[in-house]
């Protein structure tokens, strides 16, 4: 699965499975560009959460989108008990210390995601400022839509907060449609959002759309 690609680099945007090997730092440099915002009262500073994050990947649990060898996005999954963020209470505390990391603990539960039997939980995408909005994430989903199948799940499950209408957009171009929306108007001076949606896609099905 490959997209061609304008802009400063060359050749095609190409998707694998797993974080490649040194690209950890990157990871999570995406990652809290992309929901450092949102993860911010849990793990503020960034320069202690960006390292929390790359010491507590499951590498499986990615898959990732390259140019010209260079990790410019990458879409998180859960399944079998196991995202693509990790990190026990134990090793908050160890980062934080012990004072510090208590109150992060119950924050960080709030973002814990359970799937039901034969889900496939997306954890969400993040993209490469200079590459947003050329296809990118449309890949990305499509490979973990492909990552649904080959697991057997009946259905990929993601949570898009209202803030983020962008996303939302983008997983409706691709097939997925809201089930319910939580409204938590006491999170919005936390996190800076009121409602969380909650959106299915059946596995095998999909709307090929421009990103």
């Amino acid at each position: 699965m490959e997209l061609d690609a304008t802009g400063s680099r060359t050749g095609p945007v190409t998707v694998r499975r797993g974080v490649p090997a040194g690209a950890e730092q990157r990871v999570a440099e995406l990652y809290w560009d992309a929901f450092g915002r949102k993860l911010g009262p849990a793990l503020n500073p960034a320069g202690k959460a960006v390292p929390f994050i790359a010491a507590h990947l499951n590498t499986d649990r990615a898959v990732c989108a390259l140019l010209d060898g260079h990790l410019v996005g990458l879409a998180g999954y859960q399944h079998d008990g196991r995202a693509l963020t990790g990190g026990s209470a134990r090793a908050v505390l160890r980062a934080y210390g012990h004072l510090r990391g208590l109150h992060r603990l119950p924050l960080l539960a709030l973002f814990a995601r359970h799937p039901a039997p034969g889900q496939l939980v997306m954890d969400g995408i993040a993209v490469d400022p200079d590459m947003r909005g050329r296809g990118v994430g449309s890949l990305l989903i499509e490979e973990v839509a492909a990552v649904a199948a080959e697991q057997h799940c009946r259905e990929i499950r993601l949570d898009v907060i209202d803030t983020n209408p962008r996303a939302r957009a983008l997983y409706e171009r691709r097939g997925f449609r809201a089930v319910r929306t939580e409204h938590t108007p006491y999170l919005r001076g936390l996190f800076g959002f009121g409602a969380v949606t909650t959106m299915h896609r059946p596995v095998g099905t999909g709307e090929r759309g421009e990103p």
